[in-house]
């Protein structure tokens, strides 16, 4: 009786090399993408945040629809910057008009910050005070902004909720991505 081998044949086992590195090279790849995903989630939500803008209250800069993206880390703000706050369990993003230590008054001339009338540029409405809104002048104190929007006949603002404090914003907005008639 012939005995039998128990040698695999030399194809056969090059065969099961290349399974086997084809399926480590698919898990690798895999094992890559989810560390990828991972990084990129721990980043857009601790250092960054994106927020679809779902009014016209800072119309012409942000539009209705527009996707900003915005930094978390850094509170200090100047005036001119646009921030996103929320009010009311919803979010917004409006323009700082002043910071700690200014006095923002609203006149017939529109906004005055310390005694100063403004001219703001992209602003193309008069700035007026709302009946049920805050008492004017205000003095805007340590740790907070005040912020308008930049549509302003009927922007929620802090002509309604007042000053704004700076642990109560989510951050700056570094970048627009317009999102409408693409």
């Amino acid at each position: 009786m012939p005995r039998k081998s128990n040698r695999v044949p030399v194809e056969d086992m090059r065969q099961v090399k290349r399974d086997t590195t084809l399926l480590q090279d698919i898990l690798y790849l895999l094992l890559k993408i989810t560390a990828i995903i991972g990084v990129l989630m721990l980043i857009f939500t601790f250092m960054f945040g994106i927020y679809r803008n779902r009014d016209a209250s800072m119309q012409p800069a942000v539009k209705e629809g527009d996707l900003t993206v915005f930094y978390r880390l850094d509170k200090s703000y100047n005036a001119g910057d646009c921030v996103v706050v929320e009010y009311e369990g919803k979010k917004q993003i409006r323009r700082i008009t002043a910071v700690a230590g200014d006095t923002v008054d609203l006149s017939e001339d529109g906004l005055v910050i310390n005694g100063e009338p403004q001219l703001e540029i992209g602003i193309y409405e008069d700035t007026n005070r709302y009946a049920a809104g805050i008492g004017f002048p205000v003095v805007v104190g340590e740790g907070e902004i005040f912020v308008l929007g930049d549509s302003r006949k009927d922007a929620t603002d802090s002509r309604i909720y007042g000053c704004v404090s700076v642990n109560d914003t989510l951050g700056k907005v570094i970048t627009i991505i317009r999102r409408r008639e693409i």
